[in-house]
């Protein structure tokens, strides 16, 4: 698992084949900002070197905080280290606990919408005007229907974007009857599950795993596991669990500043930052971001390792509050 501390970027422009070529990559080190500096400089040399000899690689790596799913580590502000497990504070502002080894499992019931809002309400939108004008024999019915529909899909997929829960019982019961089958083949596993906003959590208690041991791998597909979750598993080689409220649960809808959240962020701009997440805390107090619900399996069987990090998940998250959920 790598959470560095420290982040730099290198830069290397040379003239290649009578052309000007620019690349750029991060760098990073728990050492010091220099460490990070020269593992910039040198990613950029091999990435120039690959480029200029005519591989197809991208000339510069996107700045975003939660890149593990693309390979490069989290790129996160660290809250605090407990153990092997690091706790930091992602793009919107959320605390999260990073693990090298503990297994979680988050199920959302709903598949979160990832492609455009705009053209997940478009597309039934102009079906229904199409028909609705065709069935009223007026272009005007068609447009009725358009912005009906239009409005309902966009309400449904800004939800879906937000990975809120819909009023559909079926996906809950779907994904319980994952986890029932599951424990049912694995009578000898140990799970403690939680509720959170939108879906199940599932955290094992009887050992510890690697993220790219073929045992993790089954248990996502079979429990339905979220893809991005489970490719950023295996490439950041951690598992990670969301330890406070989603801002916008909360009452808070100005995202945190500044944009896009990403770590770190210069001198002049923490101020900024700073008040945003003094908020954000503040009203966050007030929620829990799951609900333990019961242990399954073999009750008996409990890993050191895994007991000490839900001991400060359960704590963090505030399971065993009541709390309301966000």
């Amino acid at each position: 698992m790598i959470v560095p501390q420290f982040w730099a970027e290198g830069r290397i422009q040379e003239l290649v084949g009578g052309k000007q070529l620019t690349v750029r990559r991060y760098g990073w080190s728990d050492e010091s900002p220099l460490a990070a500096q020269a593992h910039a400089d040198q990613r950029t040399r091999e990435a120039f070197d690959r480029i200029a000899s005519g591989e197809k690689l991208d000339r510069r790596e996107r700045k975003r905080a939660y890149n593990g799913a693309d390979g490069v580590p989290i790129r996160e502000e660290i809250i605090e280290r407990q153990g092997d497990s690091v706790v930091t504070r992602n793009s919107y502002g959320a605390r999260c606990l990073n693990t090298p080894d503990v297994l979680f499992v988050d199920i959302d019931f709903d598949e979160p919408l990832r492609g455009s809002l705009f053209l997940f309400a478009l597309v039934p939108a102009l079906i229904a005007g199409v028909v609705g004008g065709w069935a009223a024999r007026t272009w005007l019915g068609g447009l009725i229907a358009f912005f009906i529909v239009f409005a309902v899909a966009y309400t449904i997929g800004r939800r879906k974007k937000r990975g809120e829960p819909s009023d559909n019982p079926t996906p809950e019961k779907r994904a319980a009857e994952r986890i029932g089958r599951f424990v049912h083949q694995h009578p000898d596993w140990h799970l403690r599950i939680y509720r959170t906003p939108a879906g199940f959590r599932v955290l094992a208690m009887h050992d510890v795993f690697s993220p790219n041991d073929p045992v993790v791998a089954d248990c996502f597909q079979l429990m339905g596991v979220d893809k991005v979750y489970a490719r950023m598993c295996r490439h950041q080689n951690c598992f990670r669990a969301r330890l406070s409220a989603k801002p916008w649960r909360i009452g808070i809808s100005e995202p945190m500043r500044p944009r896009p959240g990403v770590w770190p962020v210069s001198p002049d701009r923490l101020p900024a930052r700073d008040a945003w997440v003094s908020r954000y805390e503040k009203a966050a107090e007030g929620h829990a971001a799951c609900q333990y619900l019961e242990s399954v399996g073999n009750t008996a069987k409990l890993h050191p390792s895994a007991q000490a990090v839900q001991e400060l998940h359960d704590e963090r998250t505030r399971a065993n509050s009541g709390l309301p959920l966000a």
